[in-house]
């Protein structure tokens, strides 16, 4: 499988262009354009991050019913899980949920606990808990495009995001990837929609419990995630570090 638009307007895999089309239109309008021309299925990843009910409500609100896959590692803090069940009943999410073929705790007692072992350990972790489940699930799925909430004020390895990219040669559309933080509060106090309940704890992104920790637990918001030690977990390519790259995608 390759990155292939159907649109006849546009070359096949010109991200250049499809780019400069969707430059300037709302976030509504990228959704629906990549809906009407990139390749079916269509499907969002959610990780339940802090402003994950900006792109499931967006997303669901013009494609209802689009699957939404959640990778469950195990170790997701117990407000996440909560949250998760929360919008799946208030916006009637189709949630497909993957985990890794091997428990969390068969895991722990074959590897030990790698998410203390460096960046080694936190790589393999993440490919195997994270990367390798979200792969099996596009398999399953048969999808040609996906939606990401990803943003380009998010973090540095995040700052030359396109709108419209190319990863494991699938189309990954990222609607609100010029959106402000400003643009998130407002989105969300006009659907009347919440935040993660552990932002009021201080927290910026959040994934699992041992690698997440609040900005009064830090001297750098980028030792949020990981210790600092990389700021995405293999979900998402990031240009800046140069790898098939989580922050918090939303």
């Amino acid at each position: 499988m390759s990155c292939q638009a159907s649109s006849t307007d546009l070359q096949v895999g010109d991200l250049g262009a499809i780019n400069e089309r969707l430059d300037g239109q709302s976030a509504e309008q990228r959704v629906e354009w990549a809906l009407g021309h990139l390749p079916r299925a269509h499907v969002l990843s959610s990780s339940f991050g802090i402003q994950a009910a900006v792109m499931l409500h967006l997303v669901n609100s013009v494609e209802p019913g689009i699957p939404v896959i959640f990778i469950d590692t195990g170790y997701h803090f117990a407000e996440t899980y909560r949250f998760a069940d929360d919008l799946c009943e208030r916006l009637d999410l189709n949630l497909k949920v993957y985990r890794a073929e091997i428990s969390p705790a068969w895991q722990e007692a074959r590897y030990g606990k790698r998410w203390e072992q460096g960046l080694a350990g936190i790589n393999s972790y993440n490919r195997d808990t994270k990367v390798e489940p979200m792969r099996r699930a596009f398999e399953d799925l048969d999808v040609g495009s996906w939606f990401s909430g990803i943003r380009r004020g998010q973090s540095d390895t995040r700052k030359r995001v396109g709108l419209v990219e190319c990863q494991w040669q699938r189309y990954k559309v990222h609607p609100i990837a010029d959106w402000s933080e400003r643009d998130i509060h407002r989105y969300l106090v006009r659907h009347g929609l919440p935040y993660h309940p552990l932002r009021d704890q201080g927290y910026v992104s959040v994934g699992d419990w041992h690698t997440t920790r609040a900005l009064k637990d830090v001297d750098d918001p980028e030792q949020a995630r990981f210790f600092g030690l990389t700021r995405e977990c293999g979900l998402h390519s990031t240009r800046a570090e140069g790898v098939q790259g989580h922050a918090d995608a939303g």
